[in-house]
């Protein structure tokens, strides 16, 4: 381990799937002018001092490059004994949330007063483990284990843990702790039941006091998205994720607070005789803070801010491409909600460690991931040729120097990658190892035609070699340049003179969306016959892909029609959404339009970045 912490890397000597540990310090101080707090765990803890909450984390990280957070806690302490809780979780599953899975459990943390370092994390510390967390059945793509508890089940004795050498390294700096706070509403009770409405979708942890006349007693939670026809809700929700829960009571007052966050608009407490319910929840996100949108065009505001308010509250610890299901960080969905989260806050933290954590799964596995930081190993061939682009279009907006020279041998490991496919004219053929994916879900593809050789992938090669040009312009470093013999065989191989658009492959007549958005927003065409084919057909592509059908219409200089479809009313829209009660993005453009459609999915902020980017100053709006 590097000098980042003086402490000791302590863990429990039993190691399982969903295992919650919690470890114990306590020590007596005198007089405090100021103290901090630096601390990590893996899988993920959360930090309470002299039983008053302090923060939680750390951020989604690979074990060599472990992030970890600093708290000011002088005004927690106290004068004599103080008491640190930390609650330990270490899930064992692989998946897109963390790196877990690998054995590996614990923390660590080091104490400063006035400076001074006072107190780490070694074997004078205690642990038990909490057994009231049941083994249960996992949610979404084994995101989450369900919080079934039974609080009859009391922690284990105090033991002590054991010291680990381990191979952990750090980050350099700390990294922004969540903003967590309460919310609660007024609960509709129907009998034994407890309905709670939060009028919107939160990202959010449950705590529920429940009073109990007798042991052994039990309530069910259950959370929902939306309600069914019945007015009931679905809690058995669209994207696969079935929130339904239970917990066994002690006589008297129970305290359950769910450690793992969940994404909800409605919470139903189902509970026997002879027990009292109160529940609020804690939303929680990465730190900003809150506005409107306040345009002369009301389309336009209901649009932004739909989008706004699913930007900043997908933003955890990672831009999460969907809170319920996968509650992982894709590189294409950074590419659209990490931009807009910076246009929105104009902190650029959250999307340089998003940045930093698609090169580092290089490190992880020797490949390059498109889902990062986690177990989980996924590469798609459209997305990692998106990495250049992001890291340009980062530092245009940052001028980081320091990190577009960490990311370009990245950007040049990709791109040499995928020039093993190319021809003799330079585009790529059978470049298909990795999943082409075009877009998402299938029937947002306007009828697409794969090829050995496809427009696409093609599209998205050249976009990734203009950007790493553009990179070594900026860096001042000489090169060879190739992308515009790419674009001259591009054109020649899949542009249609007769029809004036572009071909999906060079034997096929069909001209879908996608062939001809890509090439005009990636500045690879500039026929108008495109633009307008653009416009007559619509947005026939996914969430996710209007930001390139949008970007090609504006840098075509057609920013009124690309403001007409982002306020349009249409089935392909974001009133469409609203029309259904959206209170956040849909991860397609409406609820019957993906077989397992999430109803909260960052991807579609695209209109946040066309705002920004090429409509804000215009006299149009």
């Amino acid at each position: 381990m590097d000098n980042v912490f003086s402490g000791k890397w302590i863990a429990p000597k039993e190691l399982r799937n969903n295992l919650h540990v919690k470890f114990i310090k306590r020590f007596s101080i005198s007089d405090v002018e100021s103290a901090k707090i630096r601390i990590t765990a893996d899988d993920y803890y959360k930090l309470c001092i002299n039983s008053e909450y302090v923060g939680q984390g750390p951020a989604p990280s690979y074990s060599f490059a472990l992030n970890f957070n600093e708290y000011d806690i002088t005004n927690i302490l106290k004068k004599g004994e103080n008491k640190i809780e930390v609650s330990v979780y270490y899930q064992g599953l692989k998946n897109r949330v963390w790196q877990s899975g690998d054995g590996r459990v614990g923390m660590i943390a080091d104490l400063y007063i006035d400076g001074r370092l006072c107190l780490v994390s070694d074997d004078s510390w205690q642990y038990c483990i909490d057994n009231s967390f049941i083994e249960s059945n996992t949610v979404g793509y084994e995101t989450a284990f369900l919080e079934n508890r039974n609080m009859l089940l009391k922690c284990s004795e105090l033991l002590t843990p054991d010291v680990i050498n381990c191979d952990y390294g750090f980050k350099s700096e700390p990294f922004p702790a969540l903003q967590v706070y309460s919310k609660r509403v007024e609960p509709k009770k129907m009998g034994n039941t407890h309905f709670y409405d939060f009028l919107q979708e939160y990202v959010c942890n449950i705590k529920i006091k429940a009073l109990c006349d007798k042991a052994g007693k039990k309530i069910i939670i259950r959370c929902a998205e939306e309600l069914d026809e019945n007015g009931k809700l679905r809690f058995d929700m669209r994207c696969g994720v079935k929130y339904e829960e239970y917990c066994i009571l002690d006589e008297g007052e129970n305290i359950i607070e769910q450690f793992d966050y969940k994404a909800f608009r409605y919470l139903e407490i189902e509970a026997q005789n002879g027990i009292k319910i109160e529940a609020e929840i804690a939303v929680r996100h990465y730190p900003f803070k809150d506005y409107n949108f306040n345009t002369n065009n009301e389309k336009l505001n209901l649009v932004l801010n739909l989008c706004k308010n699913t930007v900043l509250l997908g933003a955890q610890e990672v831009f999460v491409d969907c809170p319920t299901r996968e509650k992982g960080q894709y590189l294409g969905d950074v590419y659209i909600s990490g931009f807009a989260h910076y246009y929105l806050t104009k902190d650029s933290r959250l999307l340089k460690k998003a940045i930093e954590d698609f090169a580092s799964s290089i490190q992880y596995c020797s490949r390059f991931l498109s889902v990062a930081p986690c177990s989980y190993e996924q590469e798609i061939a459209d997305y990692a040729l998106l990495f250049s682009d992001l890291v340009y279009k980062y530092y245009t907006l940052t001028n980081d120097t320091k990190l577009l020279k960490e990311a370009l041998p990245i950007c040049e490991a990709i791109n040499n990658y995928y020039s093993q496919f190319e021809n003799s004219e330079g585009l790529l053929v059978n470049a298909n190892k990795e999943w082409n994916l075009v877009d998402w879900p299938e029937n947002s593809r306007d009828g697409y035609e794969f090829g050995a050789m496809h427009n696409v992938i093609n599209a998205h090669y050249i976009n990734s070699l203009l950007n790493e040009e553009n990179i070594k312009r900026a860096l001042k470093i000489d090169f060879k340049e190739k992308s515009s013999g790419l674009i001259n065989a591009f054109n020649k191989a899949f542009f249609n003179a007769e029809t004036g658009l572009y071909v999906d492959n060079p034997l096929s007549s069909h001209s879908a969306v996608h062939s001809n958005m890509l090439p005009l927003a990636f500045g690879i065409c500039k026929e108008k016959s495109v633009a307008n084919y653009l416009i007559e057909r619509g947005m026939e592509c996914s969430v996710f892909s209007s930001y390139f059908f949008l970007k090609a219409l504006c840098v075509s200089g057609r920013k009124k029609d690309a403001l007409a479809f982002i306020t349009s009313e249409g089935k392909h829209g974001w009133l469409n959404m609203i029309n259904e009660g959206a209170t956040t993005l849909f991860e397609a453009w409406g609820k019957e339009e993906k077989w397992n459609t999430s109803l909260f999915h960052p991807w579609g902020a695209a209109p946040i970045l066309i705002y920004f980017e090429d409509l804000e100053n215009e006299n149009i709006i």
